[in-house]
């Protein structure tokens, strides 16, 4: 199922209240709506739980496209929403350790299926390169959010991609301080980021996971799907 199909599945956007977004800040009405769309369980506190729980009064839905058949991230996860005072929910796309690459189509439609709503105030998801080296899925989230977002098929005031990087696999993932915001965690959240991480999701302290979890968290921000194009495009020029 591609942009066509899906318009037709997803109907006319359903609407919301669209409060001023400042650029590059989150300062939107305290009733503003903001999805968090990730691969997996834990994508959304790896990479911007710290913004999360910094604006407790915005009505976070957070969905994550792989895993609700395991039993286990799937619990982790919705106590994992219980912790944000979030809601969410989940899809089963494959996930399997080949990394075996998903019909676009397939990707597009589970993503609007999960959704409540496709019409919000803010939108946080992967970059298209992903957060590190690499995973398949955290591209193709990515790509499919912004797909849809360049079709009107979902729409945001704004749409924020993860900014990490790990060096091509030298380090662990780092939030990029050139990004366009860059935010140094409160230690209260960093700590509180990190016990979601291991208390909450379970991973010890010497697992990749815990080792990675970031104390700054960084943005690319965008108003506009044309802004996104011209920086996509910038940055295919530029390799």
């Amino acid at each position: 199922m591609l942009i066509a199909d899906i318009s037709e599945l997803a109907g006319s956007p359903k609407s919301s209240p669209q409060p001023e977004l400042a650029p590059l800040r989150l300062q939107i009405s305290p009733a503003a709506n903001a999805a968090v769309i990730v691969a997996h369980p834990d994508d959304e506190t790896l990479w911007a739980g710290g913004t999360i729980l910094t604006h407790p009064n915005y009505n976070w839905f957070m969905a994550a496209l792989c895993r609700k058949s395991d039993t286990d991230r799937s619990q982790k996860f919705s106590l994992a929403l219980q912790n944000y005072a979030a809601t969410g929910t989940m899809a089963d796309l494959d996930d399997g350790p080949d990394q075996t690459p998903l019909p676009t189509g397939d990707v597009q439609q589970a993503l609007v299926l999960l959704l409540p709503a496709l019409s919000y105030d803010l939108i946080l998801t992967h970059a298209p390169d992903g957060e590190y080296t690499r995973h398949r899925r955290h591209e193709e989230v990515s790509q499919a959010v912004i797909t849809l977002w360049e079709a009107g098929a979902i729409t945001t005031r704004s749409l924020w991609l993860f900014a990490y990087q790990d060096g091509h696999g030298r380090r662990l993932p780092q939030a990029i301080e050139t990004a366009h915001h860059f935010e140094a965690l409160p230690e209260a959240i960093r700590q509180e980021k990190y016990r979601l991480i291991t208390e909450v999701y379970g991973f010890s302290p010497e697992s990749w996971e815990a080792r990675t979890t970031p104390e700054n968290e960084a943005f690319w921000c965008f108003e506009s799907p044309s802004d996104l194009k011209a920086w996509l495009d910038e940055r295919r020029e530029a390799r």
